[in-house]
């Protein structure tokens, strides 16, 4: 059977669309038990979601989203960012992973110049690093983030990307 629920806190986009729709992990009664069973969750079956202006600057959306069956820490979606937008300055307790699918898109973690990254690439997020992610001014990028979540949480968001930051050696990151 396949079980359509909304997200637990995940990623930092799906930790936005779990604040901004449900219930956190404690409210949430709980879920199904399907260890040794494998669950499709067909294209299609969610419906889109729109990054919460709190979390994000610009038009993003969100697709795809899943989570693990508990013991399983595991949850992710797959994040359209439009030419301009981002998330917000951010970390994860355990860590994030983002591969790029499509596009041209930038990340910088707190101290560092920004960075280019482009489909194929894999991106690692050490546990407690700040940093943001999003397209670039011109491109749409698309990514899968992937996170585990701690006690239930696999984001602390912090402030928002100030244009300055965003668009800060931008010529050299072309």
């Amino acid at each position: 059977m396949i079980t359509r629920r909304r997200m637990l806190v995940t990623s930092g986009a799906l930790t936005a669309l779990a604040a901004s729709v449900g219930p956190s992990a404690a409210q949430t009664p709980a879920r199904e038990q399907t260890r040794g069973t494998m669950q499709i969750m067909r294209n299609g079956s969610q419906a889109s979601a729109k990054g919460p202006a709190e979390y994000f600057s610009g038009s993003v959306r969100i697709d795809s989203r899943f989570q693990g069956s508990p013991p399983a820490r595991i949850g992710g979606a797959v994040v359209t960012f439009e030419p301009g937008s981002r998330t917000a300055w951010h970390t994860h307790p355990l860590g994030q992973t983002l591969i790029v699918t499509s596009g041209c898109g930038w990340m910088q973690h707190d101290g560092a110049p920004k960075e280019e990254i482009r489909p194929g690439d894999v991106v690692w997020i050490a546990p407690g690093e700040k940093h943001w992610h999003g397209a670039t001014i011109d491109t749409a990028m698309t990514h899968i983030a992937i996170a585990e979540a701690l006690d239930g949480k696999s984001v602390d968001w912090m402030e928002k990307v100030s244009d300055e930051q965003y668009q800060g050696d931008s010529q050299d990151n072309k």
